[in-house]
This record gives C-alpha cells, structure tokens and sequence, in this order.
C-alpha cells in the first residue's frame, strides 16, 4: 500500500493549478470556506459559484473524478453526522440541508488544496504567516508518520489475512480489532524511539 491512499500525489500532474504557489491558493481557499461559512443561506448565487469554481478547478487541475468522489465519501460520514445533528433538534430541524452543503463545499475545497499543493509549501506559508515553530514540527511529524503508519498498517492486514483461512464477517471484524490495537501499541513505541532519538540530536 502505497502513500497515494492519503491523497491524490500532486507531483504526477503539471497543471497551472498545480504549478500556483501555495499562498494564494490557500488565500482564496481560506476566503471560499470563511465565505461559505458566513454567506446568509439566501444568497444561494454564492454557493453556486462556489461550487462552480471548486469544479472547474478540480477539471482544470486534472484530478481524477473518481478519485475526488471517493475521498469525498471517505470523510462525508463526519458531514452527514453534523448534518443529521442538526436535523433532530427542533430549531434547526429546516437547515440540516444548509449544513451539509456547507460542510461538502467546504470539504471540497479542502480535498482540492490538498491534493494540488505540496505538503511542505503549505508548512512554508504557515511559517510565512508566523505561526508557532512547533505547531509546524507537529504538523509536518504528523504528515510523515501518517505515510509510515498507513504502510504498516497495510503490512499487518496481509499478514493476518495470509494466516485467516475463513471470510466469515465476525473473522474480518476480529482481525480488524487486533490490527487496529497492535497498531496503536507500535505507534505508541515507535513515537517514543522518535522523540528520544529527537532528544538525543538536541531536539527541545
């Protein structure tokens, strides 16, 4: 398993979209999700623009469309559940709709930014913009070690599958658990071999 699970790999396109520089892109997707968040629900030119913009830049940019849908349905659980939140209450009841456009424009635009622009120019802007050295380190740790885990993930998934000789479901869901905690007690491990090996170069 490779690291494109985690997104589209933006080196393999040499679009315009692509070639931007990461500061106003994320300027204007800053502006998009901060307009869409505020916008009046009434003013429905906005979000139609919105959602024509973040279409034709995802053609212009040359992502797969495929490929957009199924991360927009990996993370969609989370706006449907804001979504539906909002639906059982009495004084939102009418607006659970507002609140998954919102969310999906908003998640689009994330996608987008993501999948067009390197990891470690969007890290430049962030310390461009003063933001705090360590909440960068975290940031840039985290998005490296994301790659790592995923592959040692997939690496436990075929072992324990390569000794499961049955596909009945309560199996798959059994193996799935002990992957799940073995992965965490080998990042738990991992983290620490880090963060001392970190120290020991002077790391503070």
């Amino acid at each position: 398993m490779s690291s494109d699970w985690m997104g589209h790999h933006h080196g393999r396109s040499d679009t315009a979209v692509h070639r931007m520089s990461a500061a106003p892109k994320l300027a204007v997707a800053l502006a998009v999700i901060v307009g869409t968040v505020l916008a009046p629900w009434h003013f429905r030119g906005w979000f139609i623009g919105v959602a024509a913009l973040l279409i034709t830049t995802a053609l212009w940019s040359r992502i797969s469309p495929k490929f957009l849908l199924k991360r927009l349905f990996l993370l969609s659980p989370f706006v449907l559940g804001v979504a539906l939140m909002n639906a059982f209450q009495p004084a939102t009841r009418g607006t659970w709709t507002e609140v998954a456009a919102r969310s999906a424009l908003c998640l689009f635009t994330v996608v987008l930014i993501s999948n067009t622009t390197p990891f470690s120019q969007i890290l430049r802007v962030l310390k461009l913009l003063r933001v705090p050295g360590l909440l960068v380190t975290t940031l840039a740790l985290m998005h490296r070690y994301l790659f790592v885990l995923a592959d040692e993930t997939e690496r436990m998934r075929r072992a324990r599958l390569s000794r499961t000789f049955t596909r009945r479901r309560r199996v798959r869901w059994q193996t799935l658990a002990t992957v799940v905690g073995q992965l965490f007690v080998r990042a738990s491990e991992r983290a620490e071999r880090i963060y001392d090996a970190m120290c020991a170069r002077g790391w503070k």
